[in-house]
C-alpha cells in the first residue's frame, strides 16, 4: 500500500500531538493532507473527523491519523462512517494488530495519555504493517451495514 501522502486531523488537545506527527512525517519524505484544526483552540472534533473520514472513503486517501485528547470522541466519529475502520492506537502492539486483523484505515491518537516519542512509534508501525487477511478478512468484511 502506497502510504507516503497521510490524511491527518485533530481537535484542540491533539494540536500539539499532530505538530509532532506532521514534522516526523514530513522529514521521512510523507506528504501529509492536514483537515485541521489549526490551533489549540476549543474545537469540536466532529468538524474534522468527518472530513477526514470522507476522505478516506472516497478513495482521496487510503490512511488517516487522528488526534484528540482520549482518541475516543475523534474515532467514534470517524466510525460513522461505513468504510472506515478508526483504531485507537495507544502502543505499538496496538497500532500493529489493528493494519493486521482489523484492516483499520485510520489511526487514533489519544494525545494526553502518551508521549511525542510513543506517538512517533505507533504511527511508524501503523504505517508500515500490512493487513494480513485470511480469516481476518472475513471478519472485516462483516463489518459494513448492507
Amino acid at each position: 500500500m502506497n502510504r507516503r501522502v497521510v490524511a491527518i486531523a485533530n481537535d484542540h488537545a491533539g494540536f500539539g500531538k499532530k505538530q509532532v506527527v506532521k514534522k516526523y512525517l514530513e522529514e521521512q519524505g510523507f506528504e501529509c493532507k492536514d483537515f485541521g484544526c489549526d490551533s489549540d483552540e476549543s474545537c469540536d472534533y466532529p468538524d474534522y473527523a468527518h472530513p477526514i473520514s470522507e476522505s478516506i472513503s472516497k478513495g482521496e486517501y487510503e490512511v488517516g491519523i487522528t488526534f484528540c485528547g482520549s482518541g475516543q470522541g475523534i474515532s467514534i466519529t470517524a466510525n460513522k462512517h461505513q468504510k472506515i475502520r478508526s483504531a485507537i492506537c495507544w502502543n505499538v502492539e496496538i497500532a500493529k494488530l489493528a493494519r493486521q486483523h482489523n484492516d483499520a484505515n485510520i489511526c487514533a491518537i489519544p494525545s494526553r495519555f502518551i508521549s511525542d516519542e510513543e506517538a512517533i512509534e505507533i504511527v511508524k508501525v501503523f504505517l508500515n504493517t500490512e493487513f494480513e487477511g485470511g480469516r481476518h478478512k472475513r471478519r472485516v468484511d462483516k463489518i459494513p451495514i448492507s
